[in-house]
């Protein structure tokens, strides 16, 4: 009996023993991807970041143009408008017809295209779409489009390791590892923000949190914030007050605060794909005239004020300043409301990262004075509600709470804000959810790949 016992146990024992020999295998085989892995997305982190801080130097030098060329024009007060609208109706035409006859995929910010890209849906060339995305999107947003350079970046992050993975003949599986890595280190360079490049990368382009990819998206996001801060120096994106930290109290406004941007983040989404269904409809033909058109016009919105127009950056920085009034809040942020679907709907590359978070901060300022008015007690300073304001909207558009609150962190430097943060975009994605508005790039994928 006891022989029998030994035999109907033995199976179990060489179970035990292959699962074993299998999991030091596999640990065998993780270990020596690593090896290969890490030094590639290195050198693809490198390189993207080296893009990016070329890609944003470039940008400021055509901001500072535009800018020269509104004040110069403004010596000419009869005709001076006709400068920034030829400036804005040549710049967007341009950009229009480089991503309609070189390169579709360049068109718009290009996250919906890596991810198309990283689930097999398209493919993705190098070749072309890196100086159709670099140079287009100079010209797009030097112009003064209402566009940011982010998701530009990451489109051509992706596009760097689509580069090494070719040059170095590697395999699918870690081709698209590297082009991964590349997406998350074209955010973390454009941005300074390392940790917010690996968080997007891994809760919105790939969604899985596999230890390679992890591991390749960090290393390249490291590298690449390395290279930028070397190029750029070694300071938050937005400069922010040294605010106190908000007072328990106030937690309730901050929750209003989530549920107002979830619900303009829901208006901005339908608004958005409002506009491209639109421009869409437009005849082959003239697709680069309509573009031309919406340029001139926001070119005119240039010439009454200029900090309206283009990614937002100084605007933004007003706002985060608390330098605003609560009806000039209103104003502009139906203004870059508008600019900002329309000019995305030309197709013109350019991203809405930026944007999102000027109106994101012009809503956290509005709310901050409207609850300074009801109780100045709690809020004292209404103008730390546009730091909070900037990740709830972006919460609420793009649905991804722990990038939101991870990248308004590193990018203001402001981590004392955390609960408050905790608070606004929890809220803004609950109503978000509850509205039942699929997330920006879910949509734009899914409108893409219907099209075909």
């Amino acid at each position: 009996m006891d022989q029998e016992a030994d035999q109907d146990n033995a199976p179990s024992y060489v179970d035990s023993e292959a699962a074993l020999r299998a999991e030091v295998e596999e640990h065998l085989e993780i270990s020596q991807q690593r090896r290969w892995v890490f030094p590639r997305a290195a050198v693809v982190g490198g390189l993207a970041g080296l893009a990016a801080l070329l890609f944003r130097a470039a940008l400021t030098g055509a901001d500072s143009l535009r800018a020269g060329l509104i004040s110069w024009a403004h010596t000419m007060p009869a005709i001076g408008w006709a400068f920034p609208a030829l400036v804005g109706l040549t710049g967007a035409g341009i950009a229009v017809a480089l991503t309609t006859r070189c390169d579709c995929g360049a068109a718009g910010s290009g996250i919906p295209y890596v991810e198309a890209v990283l689930h097999g849906y398209r493919k993705l060339d190098w070749k072309r779409l890196l100086p159709v995305k670099f140079f287009g999107g100079i010209i797009a947003i030097g112009s003064g489009l209402t566009l940011g350079r982010e998701g530009p970046t990451i489109q051509m992050g992706a596009a760097v390791g689509q580069a090494v993975s070719e040059s170095l003949g590697v395999s699918g599986e870690e081709r698209f590892t590297l082009i991964t890595a590349g997406a998350g280190a074209g955010l973390a360079a454009a941005f300074n923000a390392p940790l917010a490049g690996l968080t997007f990368v891994l809760e919105e382009i790939r969604h899985d949190f596999e230890p390679i990819v992890f591991g390749a998206v960090l290393v390249a996001s490291i590298v690449a914030t390395i290279v930028a801060r070397i190029g750029a120096g070694q300071f938050p994106v937005f400069t922010v007050p040294n605010y106190p930290v908000p007072p328990l109290g106030s937690l309730p406004a901050f929750a209003v605060l989530g549920v107002v941007a979830g619900l303009l983040g829901v208006a901005f989404n339908k608004g958005l794909l409002t506009f491209v269904e639109l421009y869409s409809r437009v005849p082959a033909r003239f697709t680069v005239a309509a573009a031309a058109l919406t340029g001139a016009v926001i070119g005119v919105v240039g010439w009454f004020s200029p900090i309206l127009i283009g990614s937002g950056n100084s605007l933004a920085e007003s706002v985060l300043q608390g330098r605003m009034l609560f009806s000039t809040i209103l104003l502009f942020f139906a203004m870059r409301f508008l600019l900002t679907v329309s000019s995305y709907g030309t197709g013109a590359p350019g991203g809405i990262f930026a944007p999102l978070l000027v109106l994101g901060a012009l809503i956290g300022l509005g709310i901050g004075q409207a609850a300074h008015l009801v109780s100045p007690g709690l809020v004292p300073i209404p103008a730390a509600f546009a730091v909070v304001g900037m990740a709830a909207y972006f919460v609420a558009v793009v649905r991804a709470p722990l990038t939101g609150i991870v990248l308004i962190t590193e990018m203001t430097g402001t981590y004392s804000y955390m609960l408050p943060l905790l608070v606004s975009c929890f809220c803004a994605y609950a109503v978000s959810e509850y509205l039942k508005q699929a997330p920006i790039y879910e949509s734009l994928l899914e409108r893409d790949l219907k099209r075909g």
